[in-house]
């Protein structure tokens, strides 16, 4: 079993936890991590400087489709970043947690 981070980025924390919350009830992932970040972009030829929120989802790379497509039909950009990230090494215990709230 491969775990990953799912890292999306959102305009706010209404929406983060509105995503995450769905993802949570919906065992996609078994937890999530909010951070408040500057993000500085380019948009449509102009750089885009603002605040966002980074939800980190911890899944498994099973599921990584079904939270992608999840973030796709419900992420209010028009493309929103979407982003795995193995995990290489993990301790048992949390391991055996994970598994355990995603079945």
């Amino acid at each position: 079993m491969k775990f990953i981070f799912v890292y999306i980025t959102n305009p706010n924390k209404e929406i983060a936890k509105k995503i995450a919350k769905e993802l949570l009830e919906n065992r996609l992932i078994a937890c999530a991590n909010l951070y408040s970040i500057d993000s500085l972009y380019w948009w449509k030829n102009k750089i885009v400087d603002e605040p966002e929120i980074v939800l980190i989802g911890k899944t498994t790379e099973d599921k990584y489709s079904e939270v992608k497509a999840y973030i796709e039909d419900n992420h209010p950009y028009s493309v929103p970043c979407i982003i795995q990230i193995p995990i290489n090494r993990i301790n048992d215990g949390y391991k055996d947690w994970l598994l355990g709230e995603l079945n």
